[in-house]
């Protein structure tokens, strides 16, 4: 496997959000176990194959950016219409992983390493809410389909941890004082398909839902997070770690405010898939406003009345 690609220095310092070094290094450290820690991959994998599996054509070559261990290449075996499947992924160490379930390579997904119109698909499985620039990743992707290309992606959005992150807020304002970001900002859903559009794709389009997970309690799910390689890594990040008292507190605070019965609590990740496609001549395009040749009002058999006149 090939040494792992330098980051892009052309970004700003105070345009960073995320720590990417920190991100790979994270990966790098717990890949030997995130087999015992995946079900939110794999979950949301069998649901990016679900929506693949609606296309009805082939693709030669294939794409899937941020393949980890190679989750979505195992779920999507000789399905999907894909020939060829391209795993890239940041972290060396589950490219190496990938690498059992077909070609792969160690790239960042801010600084993608293919030619233009090289892939007839371009996947992403829960990676891209780790990118400083996501307009400007999208724009690469969309550069790397070819004309009529798929790009197909899932990330968390806005929605996510939101019980875990008002815990640890007040938790930290009791015990310390004062409170620093503890997790990751996410993307909202209502800017994905502007994205797609801002991007260069047709026909774009952005939905999401809610994954819900129960845990023992919130310092399972916090030990589960680390685990998975999606503990917070923002460049604005404490240094100091939550001392043992803060996380006790937002622990209680979290069970008795969202526990069940046997004390079990949930953790709530909201996922927006994003699709679109590379412009093509041949794609079918939107209507121009009044140049549709049958009237709604006789579709739905109704009287057609004009804007500010009453029935």
């Amino acid at each position: 496997m090939a040494d792992p690609p330098p980051f892009p220095t052309d970004l700003p310092e105070g345009a960073r959000i995320f720590d990417r070094r920190l991100v790979r290094a994270r990966r790098d450290r717990w890949a030997s176990v995130l087999g015992q820690h995946d079900f939110l991959f794999r979950e949301v994998a069998d649901r990016l194959a679900d929506r693949l599996g609606d296309v009805t054509r082939r693709f030669p070559l294939a794409l899937d950016l941020g393949a980890r261990s190679g989750i979505l290449a195992e779920t999507l075996g000789a399905s999907g219409g894909i020939e060829t499947l391209v795993q890239a992924e940041l972290s060396p160490r589950l490219a190496r992983d990938a690498a059992r379930r077909g070609p792969a390579v160690v790239a960042d997904e801010e600084a993608l390493p293919f030619a233009d119109g090289r892939f007839d698909l371009v996947l992403s499985n829960l990676s891209l809410h780790w990118v400083n620039d996501l307009p400007g990743t999208v724009i690469q992707v969309r550069r790397a389909l070819k004309p009529d290309g798929l790009f197909l992606a899932a990330l968390f959005g806005l929605g996510t941890l939101g019980e875990l992150r008002q815990a640890l807020l007040e938790a930290e304002i009791e015990i310390a004082g004062g409170a620093g970001p503890r997790l990751s900002p996410f993307a909202d859903l209502r800017d994905g398909a502007a994205l797609l559009q801002r991007a260069g794709f047709a026909l774009p389009v952005a939905d999401a839902d809610t994954i819900t997970v129960t845990y023992p309690n919130a310092l399972a799910l916090m030990r589960e997070l680390v685990r998975m390689g999606e503990a917070n890594a923002t460049v604005a990040r404490p240094r100091r770690p939550l001392r043992r008292a803060t996380l006790l507190r937002a622990a209680q605070l979290y069970g008795e405010r969202h526990g069940d019965s046997e004390g079990r609590v949930p953790a709530r990740f909201q996922v927006i898939y994003l699709t679109g496609w590379a412009p093509a001549p041949d794609q079918p395009k939107a209507l121009k406003p009044g140049s549709a040749r049958s009237r709604l009002a006789d579709a739905l058999g109704v009287a057609e009345h004009k804007t500010g006149e009453k029935p």
